[in-house]
């Protein structure tokens, strides 16, 4: 469903320490909500529980949680992190978007 790159992994890992929170407690959901300068924005939270209708995605012990209606737009998604000159993030390659905004943060379908 979505790919989770060694490199977010990690940082996501690290998010969770960065807010007191376990590994094995905790999920990160990838979300898409409506807004932007293309329609649509990604949405990142870390979440302790997993709701009805979510897909769960799991790498090297992190898990990633997608809700049905995200899912739709998600597929195929590439969730990746650089620290790089242009600045530290996660980086969202979506196959799915026809158009981005120059920052990366929102797409169209």
């Amino acid at each position: 469903m979505i790919t989770v790159t060694a490199r977010a992994t990690e940082a996501i890992k690290d998010c969770f320490v960065d807010e007191s929170r376990s590994v094995h407690d905790s999920y990160l959901r990838v979300s898409v909500k409506g807004g932007g300068c293309s329609g649509l924005t990604y949405h990142l939270s870390i979440e302790s529980v997993e709701n009805r209708g979510d897909t769960v995605v799991e790498r090297d012990g992190v898990r990633i949680l997608v809700d049905a209606k995200s899912k739709i737009f998600l597929h195929g998604l590439t969730l990746d992190y650089t620290s790089g000159l242009n600045g530290k993030g996660f980086v969202f390659a979506n196959p799915n978007a026809k158009g981005t905004c120059g920052c990366g943060e929102s797409f169209s379908v």
